[in-house]
């Protein structure tokens, strides 16, 4: 199975392609959107550096990757922000290969669509995909201490914490679910 695109109520979630490169150099250019991943806003190099291992670690994984989101009932289309299902990587995180069936959920979203739910529906839309259509074991997110939205976001669709650990840049938390988790929570 490959990277398929996938919908939720209000949003049109799409492989992430070259040309979302763009929308993601307008997203990632303002501060507040990266102030809890870099503290600072990235130039266009940076993002076009951070786009090539987006695509390629997309590819690693049957059914995995990032999405570009897009609003479905605009006739303009605009570009939400992207949102993540991939493997594993990193040594906060460890490796796909070493634990398969454990996938990390992320999100970005442009400042313009904070506050609206679409960061819990896109997420939810894609612990239904890797549970239910990957049979993923079990899915992560992480995030800095303090980023009190993104945490909501994990503990509203449904992650709960895990762990605590000082990262390069400060304090960082662990969210999981697990697919019987998520099961009971979507059946009950």
């Amino acid at each position: 199975m490959t990277q398929r695109p996938l919908q939720t109520e209000r949003l049109d979630l799409i492989p992430l392609s070259d040309e979302d490169l763009p929308d993601e150099v307008e997203l990632d250019s303002d501060p507040e959107v990266t102030h809890y991943i870099w503290g600072r806003a990235r130039t266009r190099a940076e993002v076009e550096e951070s786009h090539l291992q987006r695509m390629d670690r997309g590819r690693q994984v049957d059914g995995l990757g990032f999405w570009a989101a897009r609003l479905r009932d605009d006739p303009a289309r605009p570009f939400v922000g992207w949102w993540i299902l991939a493997p594993l990587h990193g040594p906060d995180q460890g490796d796909w290969r070493k634990t398969p069936g454990v996938a990390e959920l992320g999100y970005r979203l442009h400042r313009r669509h904070w506050r609206q739910g679409f960061a819990s529906e896109g997420s939810r839309e894609l612990l239904r995909h890797g549970f239910q259509d990957l049979g993923l074991d079990r899915v992560i997110a992480q995030a800095m201490s303090d980023n009190a939205g993104s945490r909501a976001v994990m503990e509203s669709v449904g992650l709960t914490y895990v762990r605590s650990w000082d990262g390069d840049d400060g304090r960082e938390v662990e969210y999981a679910l697990t697919r019987e988790e998520w099961l009971s929570h979507s059946l009950g």
